[in-house]
């Protein structure tokens, strides 16, 4: 079966055939570093990480993309509010997010580029872009896009420019555009913003506005055209539809499969930081090992809202248990199996055509759950070669997802790995907490340290600073 996949802009699913034999480029928006990590960003990580695992074993040479966003007006902000440098706090939540994606397995992009590391990029594109008559400068510092001079704006998710809310705006600057739906390409600094903040360009000083970004460090790396552009599902408008535009505008292919995965929800609803309802990743390794919280991410199908409860977790603990436990007591009675033998494993056909269609995850694990049962069969049954036909297809099934129970990365002399991811995101956390004590801001750090006592942690503070312990 051919692998098929869901394009967002199409709303169907079709076969996928890499612009170049062999080969796929994807690129994915990464994290704005504003913040600690929360589940909301885990969960297109997961997805796409599982994507690139798939690609990989079906032999094709992945190029991944994972942007970085180290400089915003919510990091500009936060900094200014806590008395630090804006490139010192997007620094260290940049770190929390590496430490966090490390600790769940995910692998890492071939590059990860940095937003104020392109803004050559960003400048060469917003010139293009000015010069074919699709932007234009008002007053110094500010270039806006040009919604009307591209009738295909609204294309991705099948909207009409006319039932669109404009994109908000300075009120000092929205009525220099020439329609309120048009939307910043480079943004001139704002009183009281430090002079670091800003770079010269033939249309005045200033910085990058969000969607320019991801276009310029999509062709930079991946070129006029390329395969796929993921993201979380909430990322379609209007930063998507502003990529594409320009970035077609420009005279780019750029995307041509676009893949967003869903969001996690409590009670129907997304959750967030901003509705105060977001489960921290530190809150997570706090409450469960790594290795559950990703399979709890990765058991439902990318495009499903994955409704997550009290016991999500406990579920998700016991499911892998159940997996673990049967590779540990497999093995202890075959002996171990090469990784290479397990890479290079035939995959069961059924698990194969679900994975094949759209990364059906859920239908993938029934297959799974499957051998389980036959392995636990073949075990009690004292048949060695039974056994060791179940180890390697349950073991390439569950690498395939990132959850190979034998890989170092799950093994217990991995404890002290996340131990230290679990240290850096708490202390990401409490950092977070002296900015808010040290701006005043009650109610955030009373607000953080709670979700922390919640998660098990317990905070201490002392002349020296916070100091955290897991609670009993």
């Amino acid at each position: 079966m051919t692998l098929r996949l869901y394009d967002t802009a199409t709303r169907d699913v079709r076969d996928f055939v890499p612009l170049n034999p062999g080969e796929v480029g994807i690129y994915l928006c990464g994290a704005t570093v504003q913040a600690p990590p929360h589940v909301g960003h885990l969960r297109p990580a997961v997805a796409f990480d599982v994507l690139r695992r798939w690609l990989e074993r079906k032999g094709l040479r992945v190029t991944l993309i994972r942007n970085v966003t180290d400089i915003d007006d919510k990091i500009l902000a936060k900094a200014s509010a806590a008395g630090v440098e804006w490139w010192a706090h997007a620094a260290r939540y940049e770190r929390a997010f590496t430490e966090a994606y490390d600790a769940l397995g995910i692998l890492p992009p071939t590059y990860e580029p940095r937003a104020t590391q392109h803004v050559p990029d960003m400048v060469a594109l917003m010139q293009r872009l000015v010069e074919r008559g699709h932007a234009y400068s008002t007053s110094p510092g500010n270039v806006w896009f040009d919604v009307r001079s591209w009738p295909d704006y609204g294309d991705l998710t099948k909207q009409r420019l006319e039932d669109l809310n404009p994109e908000s705006a300075d009120d000092d600057v929205a009525s220099e555009k020439r329609d309120p739906h048009d939307f910043a390409l480079w943004k001139a600094p704002k009183p009281g913003e430090p002079a670091t903040a800003a770079w010269d360009t033939p249309f005045g000083r200033g910085r990058p506005g969000w969607h320019l970004e991801c276009s310029a460090m999509a062709h930079r790396y991946l070129g006029d055209t390329f395969d796929i552009h993921g993201g979380g599902l909430d990322l379609r408008f209007p930063h998507h539809e502003n990529e594409q535009a320009q970035s077609r505008a420009a005279g780019y292919g750029f995307a041509q499969r676009w893949m967003h995965s869903a969001w996690v929800t409590q009670q129907g609803v997304k959750m967030s930081k901003s509705l105060g309802n977001g489960l921290l990743v530190s809150e997570l390794l706090a409450q469960a090992p790594a290795v559950v919280v990703r399979y709890a991410l990765a058991a439902v199908q990318y495009r499903s809202m994955l409704e997550w409860s009290p016991d999500t977790l406990d579920e998700a603990r016991a499911t892998w248990e159940r997996l673990s436990g049967f590779v540990e007591r497999a093995t202890e009675r075959v002996g171990e199996v090469a990784a290479e033998e397990v890479a290079k494993a035939e995959l069961p056909a059924d698990f194969v055509a679900a994975m094949d269609d759209d990364l059906n995850v859920p239908a993938a694990l029934a297959v799974v759950h499957e051998h389980l049962r036959a392995g636990n069969t073949a075990v009690a049954a004292q048949d060695d070669a039974a056994t060791r036909a179940e180890l390697v297809a349950l073991r390439g099934m569950l690498d395939v997802l990132g959850l190979d129970p034998a890989d170092p990365q799950w093994s217990t002399t991995a404890d002290s790995r996340v131990a230290e991811a679990l240290d850096a995101l708490v202390r990401a956390e409490l950092d977070a907490r002296a900015e808010a004590r040290a701006a005043k801001d009650w109610a955030t750090s009373d607000a953080i340290r709670d979700r922390l006592a919640a998660a098990g942690v317990v905070v201490q503070d002392s002349p020296d600073g916070a100091r955290w312990s897991l609670g009993d």
